[in-house]
């Protein structure tokens, strides 16, 4: 490192700021909403209780936008970590990823083991990119071993919107409270539009059928708590292909829509 990056002068009218011992170029002035929130957070009648937490999460959505805004179109893939890599579900993850993988999708899983590791390890076997979302210090699910680049994340807010901002495909396992806080939470979104809309894939008919008759039967139906086309936000397959051809049509569908399409087929 030169002297004048090591002592912070740096070349003349170049703007940098220091993360992590290492000083970064700024590629514009900070904002008047940049300006407007440091205030904020500043301000003496913001409680300090709360500074930390609000700064560690809005370093969460910086690295994830920073890291990923890069990857090709992906799928991504929940469900639970618990699956043993002898279960059926567990194969049907890694021959679903690995089929998305081969029509050009990279794969996001939250990163740790289970149904995310199959889903990861699909990837590697297609030579895809196999991105994880790991939780920092989550007991039971430490990053598995087919990353090809990991993005840690201190919150559940940050990750939440990392998979829907960069998914053109949610597949999802058979999984447990998280994964069904995954599964609503992107339903949600979609029903209020507050993402684009993309294919919700569910694997495994006998494990999904009870809560797709609740949604259609007991929601849209007799209590009305939804409108009747919002059961139709679901999809559900027992066969990895078809999965995949659901995910290819739906991108390439956006494609023609709204911008060239750059999977292989």
């Amino acid at each position: 490192m030169s002297s004048s990056a090591a002592n912070g002068s740096g070349p003349p009218g170049l703007n940098a700021q220091r993360t992590s011992g290492v000083l970064a170029p700024l590629l514009e002035e900070r904002s008047e909403a940049w300006v407007e929130l440091e205030l904020m957070l500043h301000h003496t009648s913001f409680p300090r209780a709360e500074y930390e937490r609000v700064v560690h999460i809005m370093r969460d959505f910086a690295a994830g936008y920073g890291t990923l805004a890069s990857l090709p179109p992906s799928a991504v893939i929940w469900g639970s970590s618990r699956t043993k890599p002898d279960e059926p579900t567990y194969l049907a993850a890694v021959e679903t990823s690995r089929l998305l993988a081969m029509s050009g999708f990279g794969i996001i899983t939250g990163g740790g083991p289970g149904i995310m590791e199959a889903g990861n390890k699909g990837a590697r076997e297609a030579g895809a990119v196999s991105v994880g979302l790991p939780m920092e210090a989550l007991d039971g699910e430490p990053p598995n071993q087919f990353l090809d680049l990991a993005v840690e994340f201190k919150y559940f807010v940050g990750r939440k919107a990392m998979f829907v901002r960069f998914a053109e495909a949610l597949v999802i396992f058979p999984g447990g409270y998280g994964t069904m806080d995954e599964l609503f939470e992107a339903l949600v979104l979609i029903q209020l539009k507050k993402v684009r809309p993309v294919p919700i894939i569910l694997y495994g008919s006998r494990f999904w059928g009870g809560l797709l008759n609740w949604i259609r039967v007991t929601l849209a139906q007799e209590t009305k708590t939804i409108d009747p086309h919002h059961p139709d936000l679901l999809t559900v397959s027992d066969d990895p292909q078809e999965i995949v051809d659901m995910a290819v049509a739906a991108y390439q569908a956006e494609a023609r829509a709204q911008r060239e399409p750059s999977l292989h087929r």
